[in-house]
């Protein structure tokens, strides 16, 4: 048996980046002890300071008290160990970078350092939970619960269980992330990629046909999606756009269009160029954008402050 998520009353998080910090965050907000520990010491000694710098965007717009943020700052307990992380932990989340290999071999450390009620989840954006949990002795308390960037904004968080994955653990991930405001959406099925990274893949392999054959500027196209697509999705979804529309209508644009659509199985030439460049995007200073410290540190605050406005329209 699985604790409950009523039950539930620490946190662990393994990985303090760009996700684990945020996800350390969100369950902070929401009342919980956190520890969360990393192999950068340098990630470790500033995730405080970037969950204060979110928080105050939060508290500006009027989602949090400015008198909560010290408060929240407090239940986050950085820690130098693994174990220290999980040992007393009732839920514990993973979020390092995406390697398979790592990822197994911290689940199956886990295994032996926390309580056996304590359910693990892995951030993972792609590997099965079935493969990551297959050293454990308790793969049965194993979870794939992956969120969106940023984590202390974006709703949806995918729920996946893996073969040996209990219908208790699955409860207590869902509820628990009902109870932090999150969105959880049960994927049934174990699939690489799960869902919202294969929709946006596809989608992104023709962003990039279209850029690489000119067709449109970078900023051109960016500009399109957002308001269109982005427009729309915001309140509705794809197959419910589809309906709105019409089938029969979308049957005869999908023949239309779909022969002629980019149909890659490897990563599109551009990308590729770009990567070996050591263009790696925002984490980098440039990618198909450029970008300066002070240029950067606005488009995230910006980010932010519409995606805060956009949570309060839908919620």
């Amino acid at each position: 048996m699985v604790v409950a998520a009523a039950q539930v009353k620490k946190v662990g998080v393994i990985g303090a980046g760009t996700m684990g910090h945020g996800i350390a965050q969100a369950y902070a907000q929401e009342g919980y002890q956190v520890t969360i520990t990393d192999v950068s010491k340098s990630a470790l000694t500033g995730v405080k300071d970037r969950v204060k710098s979110n928080l105050e965007t939060i508290a500006r717009e009027g989602l949090i008290p400015q008198s909560e943020i010290e408060k929240i700052l407090a239940r986050i307990t950085v820690v130098d160990s693994l174990e220290n992380a999980v040992r007393d932990a009732d839920f514990v989340t993973e979020a390092v970078f995406e390697d398979l290999p790592t990822k197994t071999k911290i689940f199956h450390e886990m295994d032996k350092f926390c309580s056996p009620e304590c359910v693990l989840a892995s951030n993972t954006s792609s590997f099965p939970m079935t493969q990551i949990a297959s050293q454990m002795e308790r793969p049965e308390r194993a979870i794939v619960t992956h969120w969106m960037n940023p984590p202390y904004l974006v709703p949806l968080v995918e729920v996946v269980p893996g073969e040996k994955t209990s219908a208790e653990t699955y409860q207590t991930a869902y509820e628990i992330l009902v109870k932090i405001k999150k969105v959880p959406v049960k994927v049934q099925k174990e699939i690489l990629g799960f869902l919202i990274n294969r929709i946006q893949t596809a989608m992104n392999r023709e962003v990039y046909y279209l850029l690489e054959a000119g067709v449109a500027s970078a900023e051109d196209i960016d500009r399109a999606v957002v308001t269109s697509l982005g427009f729309r999705l915001a309140f509705l979804g794809p197959l419910l756009v589809r309906d709105l529309a019409g089938l029969d209508v979308d049957c005869k644009v999908a023949d239309t269009i779909l022969p002629e659509l980019d149909s890659s199985t490897q990563a599109n030439r551009l990308l590729k160029d770009l990567v070996k460049r050591g263009d790696y995007g925002a984490k980098t200073g440039k990618g198909f954008f450029s970008y300066t410290p002070e240029s950067l540190a606005e488009i995230i605050r910006e980010r932010d402050r519409r995606f805060i406005h956009l949570l309060k329209e839908l919620y």
